[in-house]
C-alpha cells in the first residue's frame, strides 16, 4: 500500500465553510441551492488536482450534489444518507462525521491525513440523480478520467451503478471492481470500483452492507488492477 504523506504542520482546510454558518438548511435554503446550480467544493487535501497528486488512498466519486449538500457545502450531508456511517463502520474513518451542517476543519484534516478524497461526476445539484441528463454524466466521466490521470489515487470508487453505466456507457457493468481496460484513457494501474449509492432511497443496501463494500474498495489499493482480469465487467 502506498504510504500516506504527512501533512505539513501549517496545513489548513482550504474549503469554504457552510454559507449557513453551522445551521441546518430550511426549505428556502434548499430551494435556493437548486436555483443557484452551485455544486460544492471537492474534498481534497489541496484546491488543485496537481497539488495532491499521489496523495490519495481512495478517491470517492458521488453522482451529483443534493440540495442539502449544496446548501452546506459538504458531501453526503443530508440526514439519512449512509455514506458517513458506512465509512466509519468500515473502519475508513476514525470517528463518525456529521456533515449535515457542513464539514468542520478537524474532519477535513482527518480525511486529508487518511488519504480520502471526495468529488462528483456532475456539479449541478438536483433533488434526485435521475434528473441528470445522460450527456451530463458522460461529460462528467470524461472529466473524471482526466482528473484521475493527474491525481493518481491508489484506487477510485464511484457511488451508484446506474449512473456509472450511463456515464461510462457500460450498460451491463455490475457492482464491484471494473475492467479499466474498457475505459478509454483510464490509467491501468488505478483500480476502479463501483459501490452502491448510499442514499436512503436505495432500499437494497444497509449501512452494514455498504461498509463491507467500502472495505473491498479500500483494499483495491493493494490489489492487482482489474485490467488483467477480463471477466470483471460483462459486456
Amino acid at each position: 500500500m502506498r504510504m500516506r504523506p504527512i501533512l505539513p504542520a501549517d496545513w489548513s482546510a482550504w474549503r469554504a465553510p457552510s454559507p449557513l454558518g453551522g445551521l441546518r438548511p430550511d426549505r428556502s435554503d434548499l430551494e435556493h441551492a437548486l436555483r443557484s446550480d452551485l455544486g460544492r467544493d471537492d474534498v481534497l487535501p489541496y484546491p488543485t488536482d496537481e497539488q495532491p497528486a499521489g496523495m490519495l488512498q481512495l478517491l470517492m466519486v458521488g453522482i451529483n450534489p443534493s440540495p442539502w449538500t449544496s446548501a452546506v457545502n459538504a458531501p453526503f450531508a443530508r440526514p439519512g444518507n449512509r455514506f458517513w456511517p458506512s465509512l466509519h463502520l468500515a473502519g475508513l474513518t476514525g470517528r463518525l462525521v456529521d456533515a449535515s451542517r457542513g464539514l468542520i476543519p478537524e474532519d477535513e484534516r482527518m480525511l486529508a491525513e487518511l488519504g480520502l478524497g471526495i468529488t462528483n461526476l456532475v456539479e449541478r445539484p438536483t433533488a434526485r440523480a435521475a434528473e441528470l441528463a445522460a450527456a451530463e454524466l458522460r461529460e462528467g466521466a470524461s472529466r473524471l478520467v482526466e482528473r484521475v490521470q493527474v491525481l493518481r489515487p491508489s484506487a477510485v470508487a464511484v457511488l451508484g451503478i446506474t449512473a456509472f453505466r450511463a456515464a461510462f456507457e457500460l450498460p451491463r457493468a455490475q457492482l464491484g471492481e471494473q475492467d479499466v481496460s474498457v475505459i478509454d484513457r483510464w490509467p491501468t494501474d488505478v483500480p476502479l470500483w463501483v459501490v452502491p449509492n448510499p442514499s436512503g432511497l436505495n432500499a437494497h443496501e444497509t449501512t452494514a452492507s455498504l461498509a463491507e463494500k467500502w472495505r473491498h474498495a479500500m483494499a483495491a489499493s493493494t490489489a492487482q488492477p482489474a485490467s488483467s482480469r477480463r471477466d470483471v465487467v460483462d459486456r
